[in-house]
């Protein structure tokens, strides 16, 4: 599976440019167990304890997130989490998002994702912060 970390300000030259002039850059990690391709992505995303590959970036090392549950219509995949968010600065919010959403796209083969943090849509929490 691929799960997506930040290559901090490097202006789109090793992945998708978004944000505050940030790539997005997928690592290929390998999870035993659960044979939840959805569950497995989020899992590997949030676990503080698993570090990404040198030179990237994760957004998330400072929340406190917890992959609750979430369903995949053949078209969009829709994420729960539990927890809480706290971005170190105004860039984490687009590349929190974007770490998200990516990662649960790309664990199913989805066009679009949703993703909900303690009922809430991850918008909204985001500009809670």
């Amino acid at each position: 599976m691929t799960v997506y970390y930040v290559l901090l300000e490097d202006g789109g030259a090793g992945g998708v440019r978004f944000g505050c002039n940030d790539s997005l850059a997928g690592d290929r990690r390998t999870v035993a167990g659960s044979t939840e391709p959805l569950a497995n992505a989020m899992r590997a995303l949030l676990d503080s304890a698993a570090e990404p590959a040198p030179g990237l970036y994760n957004s998330l090392s400072g929340s406190t997130l917890t992959f609750l549950s979430g369903t995949f219509d053949g078209t969009a995949v829709t994420v729960y989490l539990s927890g809480s968010i706290r971005p170190a600065g105004v860039c984490d919010i687009p590349r929190i998002e974007a770490q998200l959403t990516q990662t649960a796209v790309a664990s199913v083969g989805a066009i679009r994702a949703e993703v909900y943090v303690n009922g809430v849509r991850l918008a909204d929490a985001l500009r809670l912060k």
